[in-house]
């Protein structure tokens, strides 16, 4: 089934292929050698146009899943059931899908059944946004049925048809547009903003890792306070956990200048704007269901920063963050308006005798045997101030040294 009439209507420009497409040309040469279309899709064409760097190379094919399968060897199922096939091809992994329709969408987030089509207009139809919803063909001809490409020219994110129905059928649609507006430094096109307004309340159907993932990367977007703004003026952070009812702390977030570059560092200004207390970051952090080291981080890091706003971080300090969380307490205090001193930060930290307790000359073994008591509390209570004290240099960190310190701070720990 070759390039119908209408696609060829369709084709409005002509860019040259990047390296990742021109190594997945051969996949799209063997499914056109067997009879049927495929297309490139997705972020990758996007992004081909926009003059950024390729991640993805995505694949929508007319072929269905079992007709993959007999034209490539070595092929794994990872979403069959939806018309994914991830073939493997010299030392690359591509996801081709087959063209599909979709049907009503119970739970606002999966369809409740999916049809496999041979139109690639049918397919293009069930994208989230215009400038998704562009296909590029092997000569690297776009493909563009709903004027994706002048959306892109205008730096508009807009809904392919009706927004209504694209949000009812995934709700996390709504996030997306607004991660899109921080990540491209485009604008809501109108319509799709007021339907964002009406239906925002379906962000309750979505599962919370859904949302962390696209907010995360609205926070990290170079135009994140534009996303900032999407996101408050539509009121989508009333449906996101530990949000509601906090306007102007995200607006306080909107106001701070420059880009992150990791999600602890935005997490942590997020808590710092929300003004919440050490005792209950834990709580919103699992909440938004992040992971165990994030949260231990974020938790050290606001720690620090709140400890920043009032003077510089001691060696201790710094020893205890490390240098990476120390570093991110430094920039956070640069986002706040304080002087960021990074090289402070590594000249102290370079400077540390030891940088962990496995590098002190002594154990808690051999505590408990120099002194010869019984083991309890007091080896980690007296270990720590020893660990301490070379820190800061007030002891060296020799074996016979430390040993007749800890036995002193031993004697006086038994006397209080």
């Amino acid at each position: 089934m070759r390039e119908n009439e209408s696609v060829v209507e369709h084709m409005n420009r002509t860019v040259e292929l990047e390296e990742s497409f021109r190594k997945a040309l051969p996949i799209i040469e063997k499914i056109e050698e067997n009879g049927f279309e495929a297309y490139f899709v997705g972020g990758g064409v996007r992004d081909t146009l926009l003059g950024k760097s390729i991640h993805d190379v995505d694949i929508a094919t007319s072929a269905y899943p079992e007709e993959m399968k007999k034209m490539f060897p070595r092929t794994i199922d990872v979403g069959i059931e939806h018309g994914t096939v991830m073939v493997l091809y010299k030392d690359e992994t591509y996801e081709i899908t087959t063209f599909r329709t979709e049907s009503t969408y119970q739970d606002f987030r999966r369809p409740d059944s999916v049809t496999f089509v041979r139109s690639l207009k049918e397919d293009l139809k069930r994208r989230d946004f215009t400038i998704n919803a562009l296909a590029m063909n092997k000569e690297g001809h776009i493909i563009d049925y709903f004027n994706g490409m002048e959306d892109l020219k205008l730096k508009r994110i807009k809904a392919v048809g009706k927004p209504t129905e694209r949000f009812h059928e995934d709700a996390l649609r709504m996030m997306r547009a607004v991660r899109f507006v921080s990540q491209l430094q485009f604008h809501l096109e109108k319509e799709t903003k007021e339907a964002i307004e009406e239906h925002h309340a379906l962000l309750e159907k979505i599962a919370i890792e859904r949302i962390q993932s696209e907010f995360i990367k609205l926070l990290l977007g170079k135009g994140r306070n534009s996303g900032l703004e999407a996101f408050i003026d539509t009121k989508i952070y009333e449906y996101c956990p530990g949000l509601k009812n906090k306007e102007k702390a995200l607006q306080r977030l909107s106001q701070i200048e420059g880009s992150f570059e990791e999600s602890s560092e935005a997490w942590v200004l997020l808590i710092y704007c929300l003004e919440l207390p050490i005792t209950k970051v834990n709580v919103f952090m699992r909440t938004w269901k992040c992971s165990k080291k994030e949260i231990q981080t974020v938790l050290a890091v606001y720690e620090g920063l709140l400890i920043r706003q009032n003077r510089q971080l001691s060696k201790w300090e710094i020893y205890t963050l490390g240098l990476h969380a120390a570093l991110l307490v430094e920039k956070a205090a640069g986002f706040l308006g304080r002087d960021a001193q990074t090289e402070r930060i590594r000249d102290l930290y370079s400077s540390l005798t030891i940088k962990h307790t496995s590098d002190l000359t002594i154990t808690g073994h051999d505590l408990q045997n120099y002194i010869n008591k019984k083991p309890g509390k007091w080896i980690g209570i007296v270990l720590k101030d020893i660990e301490k004290e070379v820190v800061e240099g007030t002891a060296d960190n020799q074996k016979e040294t430390l040993l007749a310190l800890a036995e002193k701070k031993y004697l006086r720990l038994k006397s209080e």
